[in-house]
C-alpha cells in the first residue's frame, strides 16, 4: 500500500522550472534512492514532501491524508516524517538528551522519564550513551548528525526524508552515519533518501529514482539504473561521462586550436599529462592518415571527432566520424608493413580499436 502519493506536483523559483509535473507512489517500507546532479530539485522535492516548500501545483498524500489541502493540519501530518538535513540543526544551548527530548515531551505529550529512556535506547544503539549530557559544540559532525537522525527518531515517526546526510561531513565521518541509515533500513522504515553516496544507495536502496529536466528523468531497482541504465542522461550520470567535441570542415584546419581544447578538456576533468598527450597524438596521427589517404584533392572534407572521458570506469573513447568513401585505415596494417609512423602509432597507442562504415560515414573508435 502507498504511503507517499504525489501527483502533478510543481514548483518554480521565479523564471526557474525546478520541478515539472512529478508523479509518485512509495510503498510502505519501501527505501528508495534518489540521485541526480546539482540543482535538478532533489532536495526541493524532500522539502515540497513536508511542504518546507509550497508547491505550485500537483497534490501530496501522506499516509493517506492529503498535506497540500487548504484545510490540512499540516503540524499534524508532519509529524509522520522525519526529516535529517545536511546541516545538523541542533540546539547548541541543549545538551544531547535535552535535544532529543524536547519535541516529544512538548508535542506528543510524551512523559519525561519515557522520554528519556527512549532517548538512551537510541542513543546506545548508535553508540553515542556516553555523549547525552554533552552539548553540540563539542561533537564531531559525524556524533551530531548522528544524534539528528535519533531526534527525528524520537517522534516515531513513519517515514524519514534524508536530504544529503553526509554532504557536510568529513570524509573520516562518512561511514559512521551510513552506518546508521544502514541499521534503519532492516527494520524496513520507510525512506527517501538524496545522496551523492552511488554505492550507498545502490546498497540500501529498493528503488533508485534519478532526478533530471525537472522531474523523474528514470527509475528503477538499482541493478537496472546501475548496471543497465536506458536513458542518455542516466548513462552519462552513473559513468559521469565528460564529453568533448570537434568538427573539421576543411584540409587544412588549425591543428593548435583543437590540439589546445583537448589539453583544456583534459585539465578540466583531471586527466594527467600523459593521458591528454595520448589523446592528442591519436587524433592528430589519425587526422593525417585519413586527411591524405581517405580523402581525394577535390573530395568536400567532413570530419567529427567525439572524446569520451569515464570517471567511473577510469576509460578514455575517442570517436571519429568521416563522411566519404569506404575508408580503413588499419584494415591492412600487420607487424610486416607498420614502417609508416602515424599507422605504428594507431595501431599500438590504444588498448582496442573498432571500424564500421555506415551510411556512407567511416565509424573509428579508440579506447585508450
Amino acid at each position: 500500500m502507498s504511503i507517499i502519493e504525489v501527483r502533478g506536483l510543481k514548483k518554480s523559483f521565479g523564471d526557474l522550472n525546478v520541478l515539472n509535473g512529478i508523479d509518485l507512489d512509495v510503498d510502505e517500507g519501501e527505501c528508495i534512492g534518489i540521485i541526480g546532479g546539482s540543482g535538478c530539485g532533489k532536495s526541493v522535492f524532500l522539502r515540497c514532501l513536508e511542504l518546507l516548500e509550497v508547491p505550485d501545483a500537483g497534490r501530496i498524500m501522506i499516509d493517506g491524508l492529503e498535506i497540500t489541502a487548504n484545510d490540512a493540519d499540516v503540524d499534524h501530518i508532519r509529524r509522520h516524517m522525519g526529516m535529517v538535513y545536511q546541516r545538523f540543526h541542533l540546539f547548541q544551548h541543549l545538551n544531547v538528551m535535552e535535544n532529543l527530548i524536547l519535541a516529544p515531551t512538548i508535542l506528543l505529550k510524551m512523559d519525561r522519564s519515557t522520554a528519556i529512556a527512549k532517548a538512551e535506547g537510541l542513543l546506545s544503539t548508535v553508540g553515542l550513551l556516553g555523549k547525552k549530557f554533552e552539548y553540540p559544540s563539542v561533537l564531531s559532525g559525524g556524533q551530531q548528525q548522528r544524534i539528528a537522525i535519533c531526534r527525528s527518531l524520537m517522534m516515531e515517526p513513519k517515514i524519514m526524508l534524508f536530504d544529503e546526510p553526509t554532504s557536510a561531513l568529513d570524509p573520516t565521518m562518512v561511514g559512521e552515519v551510513l552506518a546508521v541509515i544502514r541499521m534503519l533500513t532492516k527494520r524496513r522504515l520507510t525512506m527517501l533518501i538524496v545522496t551523492h553516496e552511488m554505492n550507498f544507495a545502490r546498497e540500501v536502496s529498493d528503488r533508485i529514482l534519478f532526478f533530471a529536466e525537472g522531474g523523474i528523468y528514470e527509475q528503477g531497482a538499482p541493478d537496472q539504473i546501475f548496471d543497465a541504465p536506458s536513458r542518455p542522461l542516466t548513462v552519462s550520470f552513473i559513468n559521469r561521462l565528460k564529453y568533448f567535441h570537434y568538427e573539421i570542415a576543411q584540409r587544412e584546419f588549425d591543428l593548435i586550436e583543437m590540439q589546445n581544447e583537448i589539453m583544456l578538456f583534459g585539465e578540466k576533468y583531471g586527466l594527467g599529462s600523459m593521458e591528454i598527450n595520448q589523446i592528442q597524438v591519436c587524433c592528430e596521427e589519425y587526422l593525417m592518415v585519413v586527411l591524405e589517404r581517405g580523402y581525394g584533392a577535390d573530395d568536400r572534407i567532413d570530419i567529427e571527432i567525439d572524446i569520451v572521458y569515464s570517471e567511473a570506469a577510469e576509460q578514455i573513447e575517442i570517436a571519429f566520424g568521416s563522411r566519404g568513401r569506404q575508408y580503413d585505415p588499419l584494415a591492412a596494417v600487420d607487424e610486416e608493413n607498420l614502417d609508416d609512423l602515424g599507422l605504428m602509432v594507431l595501431a599500438r597507442l590504444p588498448h582496442s580499436h573498432e571500424y564500421e562504415y555506415v551510411d556512407g560515414i567511416n565509424r573509428m573508435k579508440f579506447i585508450l
